[in-house]
């Protein structure tokens, strides 16, 4: 009985033996079909300096000075809204309007009604532009601002996509990293800041002039004729110095940008990982893929914006601020970016270093839209 027992055994033993082996070949080659998968997908979705195109230096700049150009000139409505709220006249005029409607001051209105009101007023203003000055005045400004726009975009997308090239070839093997987008962006919104300052200085004087101006009632009260004769007075009284007023406060706003930057690319790398993974498992595309497919691009641009420019906005207005270069006293009000923020926080109080910040959301969140989405 023993005997016979034996070679059943030993069968068995063996089928066991070979089922495991059987079962470890199957996991096996889920594994490495699993991982092949997998490298695929990567392979597609990280855009690498090794297997990419070479994009030319070039292109980048023609890229951003396309962009820039285009998005100014599409949201130019926004950016002139933008100037008139930050007017003293405005402020009066919605002031007034509040009065005769009864409407109390807003530190005793709840957040959600003083935001509603403000968003009603935003709009009204706007659409009374069109209908008091016809559709014109909506572009008013758009040269002064293309001269800065164009040129500040132009150099800040080639900066970015050359340094985002050398960096991750030199320090990262090729491979681009969040890490890598971080140190590109950085340095793309210093050069930027540097390059621009003094045009932004400009326009900025230039506007502010023009609101006296219109506010007095007379051309005899504007200080400058035009943009040579801001720029050479600038020179005159205050020095090559005087050109870079708020520079350092520009320099807070690389922040914004680098932000902006960094928010982008990791979306976008979601965007090809999930487009990558759509195309490999060889399923049917709905509604919400194509509708993805489409709109992503804009609205990933648009949502890194807005997070950016919320977080980094109070260095708006102490930019805008310094660059005004107000005189207290016949002394500088503002003489450094600290104190500037320390003179706004005690003398108006938080609430004023969010100034404007609705239409600034409404000009640069389709901006960045249309000019990163090109």
């Amino acid at each position: 009985m023993t005997y016979s027992n034996a070679p059943r055994s030993t069968a068995q033993a063996q089928l066991r033996e070979d089922s495991i082996k059987s079962r470890q070949r199957s996991s096996a080659q889920s594994w490495e079909t699993e991982r092949a998968l997998n490298s695929s997908i990567t392979n597609d979705a990280s855009i690498t300096n090794k297997d990419a195109p070479a994009v030319k230096s070039w292109a980048h700049l023609v890229a951003g000075g396309v962009g820039g150009m285009t998005a100014a000139t599409l949201t130019s409505p926004l950016d002139v809204l933008k100037t008139r709220l930050q007017s003293n006249f405005y402020r009066s005029q919605i002031a007034a309007t509040r009065v005769a409607r009864g409407v109390p001051p807003t530190s005793f209105l709840s957040l959600p009604h003083s935001a509603l009101l403000h968003f009603s007023e935003t709009f009204q203003i706007l659409f009374s532009i069109h209908r008091l000055e016809g559709w014109r005045a909506l572009f008013k400004g758009l040269g002064p601002n293309l001269t800065g726009v164009v040129p500040a975009r132009a150099i800040n997308f080639y900066t970015y996509g050359n340094g985002k090239r050398i960096i991750s070839q030199r320090f990262n093997g090729g491979e681009e990293a969040a890490w890598v987008h971080l140190c590109a962006a950085a340095t793309a919104g210093i050069v930027t800041s540097t390059a621009t300052n003094p045009v932004w200085l400009v326009k900025t004087r230039l506007q502010l002039d023009k609101s006296n101006a219109e506010q007095s009632g007379s051309r005899s009260f504007r200080q400058y004729k035009n943009s040579i004769d801001c720029l050479m007075q600038t020179l005159r009284k205050e020095g090559f110095r005087g050109l870079y007023r708020g520079l350092s406060a520009s320099y807070l706003g690389v922040s914004e940008s680098t932000l902006q930057w960094v928010l982008y690319e990791q979306t976008k790398l979601y965007l090809s990982r999930r487009e990558a993974s759509l195309v490999a498992s060889g399923r049917a595309r709905t509604l919400w893929d194509q509708t993805v497919g489409w709109s992503g691009k804009l609205a990933a641009a648009g949502t890194a914006k807005f997070f950016a420019a919320m977080v980094t906005y109070p260095h708006e207005v102490v930019r805008t601020r310094l660059r005004q270069a107000p005189l207290q006293d016949g002394r500088l009000k503002y003489t450094g970016l600290v104190q500037c923020f320390r003179t706004i926080w005690t003398e108006e109080g938080m609430v004023s270093l969010y100034g404007g910040l609705t239409p600034h959301l409404l000009r640069v969140v389709p901006s960045a839209a249309i000019m990163f989405g090109m």
